[in-house]
């Protein structure tokens, strides 16, 4: 589904990516670890399309997506959610996610005048699928609450949920157990799993909670210093003496 090739991005003197090859199985969920400072969040904002890079390219399903931007690649289908959230902190939860549904028939001022059948028909269509989504996370007590009153947990699972609005080919998720409590996390790694063996969305999480990855990903890819280190399931890379040299700088015979 995502296939990287000899990616390159610089800052300055600092080569932040180096080279970097890899591909994302259509359907899977891979994940994308490393120590501080591997390069995963640069890599993730140059496939997401906020980073241009200085070299290489990208394909999603065979397509050149090379340094497009971020709305183009949301109408593609790609979506991105972020270790902090990024919610609407002064609306509800349920106008959080009627609002991402693009090319909305009330948003152009002419039609809500002259159409408003219309307008009030697919607010309703967008509204039962906000409802849905949210019955499927298990916050729909929580429809009119404002956003930014939920917790760090329930903030992330409703990122998950943006996303769930325009049913999305390829999610990738920064560090979606950062801040989230056990039980939340249990929520969050469950949908992520019914969402990718029901409805077949193909996930790249980038995340430090080895006990997340292990349970949920397959392929592990391993960065360092800008590359792929290493590549396979977490038990091989568990065992891999270059991944432990990275991670804790020694390795004992």
């Amino acid at each position: 589904m995502i296939k990287v090739e000899h990616l390159v991005k610089r800052f300055g003197g600092l080569t932040a990516v180096d080279d970097c090859t890899l591909s994302v199985p259509a359907g899977s969920i891979t994940a994308v670890i490393g120590p501080n400072g591997a390069g995963k969040t640069t890599l993730f904002s140059m496939i997401a399309g906020f980073l241009k890079p200085n070299g290489g390219r990208i394909l999603m399903d065979g397509d050149d997506i090379t340094g497009l931007s971020p709305p183009t690649l949301f109408h593609k289908g790609l979506v991105r959610t972020f270790q902090i959230p990024h919610e609407l902190s002064r609306m509800t939860v349920l106008e959080n996610l009627m609002l991402v549904p693009p090319a909305q028939v009330g948003e152009h001022v002419w039609l809500a005048w002259l159409q408003p059948g219309r307008v009030r028909a697919q607010e309703k269509e967008i509204r039962e699928r906000a409802e849905e989504v949210l019955q499927f996370l298990d916050l729909y007590r929580l429809r009119y609450e404002l956003a930014g009153r939920l917790s760090g947990g329930q903030k992330k699972l409703l990122e998950l949920g943006r996303t769930m609005m325009i049913e999305p080919r390829v999610v990738l998720l920064d560090e979606p157990a950062a801040g989230v409590n056990r039980t939340l996390l249990g929520k969050l790694t469950e949908a992520i799993q019914r969402l990718n063996e029901e409805q077949g969305y193909t996930f790249v999480v980038i995340e430090h909670d080895m006990d997340m990855i292990a349970e949920l990903c397959s392929p592990v890819i391993v960065m360092a210093q800008g590359r792929v280190l290493a590549e396979g399931s977490m038990a091989e890379i568990r065992r891999n003496r270059d991944v432990l040299e990275a991670y804790l700088g020694v390795v004992e015979d």
